[in-house]
């Protein structure tokens, strides 16, 4: 009996076509509401869906004989992935078909906005003529910066600089190789920000992206510089947006993505002010663009189906992973441990060792994708997983050493990351203590124990009196309690590492606050929450 797919959301027909080649039926219905599409999704075996429809743990309920979800573009904001796995069911994406678009589209954004183009278009189809209300300003000869120099970073890049523009370059996990080759110069984000007359966003919605321009930052940007976002709505504070702008802050924002889809109607006021040009989330709406994402994830589908390939699989190993529980923790504790690293690493360092002791070793390779996930996942735009987090570290020009021994010392297993010896913090150790217990268990051959979660401050400090009340006045001050704190030293009276479980987030002016103490010095601020 042939395999069963439905294609929902308009996906292009290019997709059936490649099911009907490879034996696969398919059905294509008119928009179903949640009731309808439960009482449909098990009868398939795969379904291919856009943005349009979400697929919950609920109706994977329904999904009984569902094998394989493939999502036609990158984002899989609308999948629950875990509840997918937690089902055995593959969901899969196609993170490069759309890299040309967006990249196109974020040019064209930037050329827009330069010259006012849509706002002149609107002023002459009113039958208007005012031609020095729509003054522009030449591209040729500005500065251009890129947060998150990935696919579509670098296309844009590469396509800016015909356009004789300088471009610069904000990302931690990007390296001076790659960047180089495509003729672009790395910056710090704040030398950055104070640097550039254009600013274009590559990267996902994190905490760290979330509101990256707004009121509180606008002392940082260079006065008059044009805002584009075609990545991910929020990433610039959009209701700070009007008051950036008639400060002089910023000349103008284009915007392609919302934090909300379609706007609300507080957010469409926003949008009508004359320097904000918008479009309806167009940065993959080409028909080339479409098309690819439906050849891809059709093909990627049947050839999963066949057993043949798992190329595009989001969680893959994760639902191998569901049927072995003695790697599970390790694998929890690699992705944790690259959390904090990628916190904590220089910007752009490209040199990493991993190393694995004691019985973990048998799972090297697994581990050292989860600690990839963990470093990258922070930075990079696209949908990182165990599957492709190897792949974007090489992108990214970084280098990997893995060593192994079966012998552990004071841990069974013990898994390490070392950062090089440029790096503040240049090695820093960890262990899995029971389930779900994962901890810190050295830091440059300093004994520090401390369990992975939370919000956590780290700092070097003179191993003196008073430096942790400094601290923890410091905190209770902003009424921020400390949950719980380690602290380890080389010897009496020389120097020390300390971290700290705290109970809130620190907000920016917070973390400042504590890095100007005295005595204290590379202080990092790792959030796990």
């Amino acid at each position: 009996m042939p395999y069963k797919a439905l294609l929902l959301d308009n996906v292009d027909p290019s997709c059936a076509e490649i099911f009907k080649e490879r034996g696969v039926e398919t059905h294509i219905p008119e928009k179903l509401s949640d009731n309808e599409l439960k009482n449909e999704i098990g009868k398939y075996d795969a379904v291919v869906l856009r943005s349009g429809t979400t697929i919950t743990k609920e109706l994977l309920k329904h999904a009984d004989k569902l094998k394989v979800i493939g999502r036609a573009g990158v984002g899989v904001d609308n999948i629950d992935i875990p509840a997918a796995t937690a089902k055995g069911i593959l969901v899969m994406n196609t993170p490069d078909g759309n890299t040309i678009s967006t990249a196109e589209h974020t040019c064209g954004m930037i050329l827009a906005l330069s010259r006012n183009i849509p706002q002149s278009v609107a002023r002459v189809k009113d039958g208007g003529w005012d031609r020095k209300s729509f003054m522009g300003t030449e591209v040729h000869g500005k500065k251009l910066g890129i947060v998150g120099l990935g696919k579509i970073g670098s296309e844009v890049a590469t396509r800016m600089k015909a356009f004789g523009v300088d471009v610069y370059a904000y990302d931690p996990f990007t390296t001076e190789d790659h960047a180089s080759s495509i003729g672009v110069q790395l910056l710090d984000l704040d030398e950055l920000l104070s640097t550039v007359d254009y600013l274009t966003v590559h990267t996902p919605l994190t905490d760290k992206t979330r509101g990256m321009i707004s009121l509180e930052s606008s002392d940082k940007i260079k006065n008059g510089m044009r805002l584009v976002n075609c990545a991910r709505g929020g990433i610039y504070k959009e209701e700070d947006l009007p008051k950036l702008i008639e400060s002089g802050a910023i000349a103008g924002v284009a915007l392609d993505v919302y934090s909300s889809e379609p706007p609300t109607a507080d957010l469409y006021k926003i949008l009508e002010h004359p320097a904000v040009i918008c479009t309806p989330h167009l940065g993959a709406s080409t028909e080339e663009a479409q098309e690819k994402v439906a050849v891809q994830i059709a093909s990627q589908i049947s050839d999963a189906l066949e057993n043949k390939n798992y190329k595009g699989s989001l969680n893959g190993k994760s639902i191998s992973l569901l049927t072995n529980k003695e790697v599970q923790p390790y694998v929890e504790l690699a992705e944790k441990l690259g959390k904090v690293t990628g916190q904590i690493m220089p910007d752009n360092s490209n040199k990493f060792s991993f190393e694995y002791t004691g019985d973990c070793v048998k799972f090297a390779d697994i581990l050292t994708d989860g600690i990839l996930k963990g470093m990258l996942s922070e930075y990079v735009s696209e949908s990182v997983n165990l599957i492709n987090a190897r792949h974007y570290a090489e992108e990214r020009g970084m280098k990997i050493s893995e060593t192994t021994s079966s012998n552990g010392k004071m841990y069974k297993d013990l898994v390490s990351i070392e950062l090089g010896e440029d790096a503040p913090y240049k090695k820093i150790s960890a262990a899995v203590f029971g389930p779900k217990d994962y901890r810190i268990v050295e830091i440059d051959g300093y004994g520090i124990e401390l369990r992975l979660e939370g919000d956590i401050l780290m700092y070097q400090n003179q191993d003196k009196p008073g430096m942790l009340a400094s601290v923890a006045s410091s905190l209770a001050a902003k009424n921020i309690n400390i949950g719980a704190l380690s602290l380890g030293r080389a010897g009496k009276g020389t120097h020390a590492i300390t971290a700290v479980i705290v109970d809130k987030q620190l907000t920016n002016d917070e973390f400042k606050e504590i890095c100007k103490l005295d005595g204290i010095q590379n202080v990092k601020y790792i959030s796990l929450s």
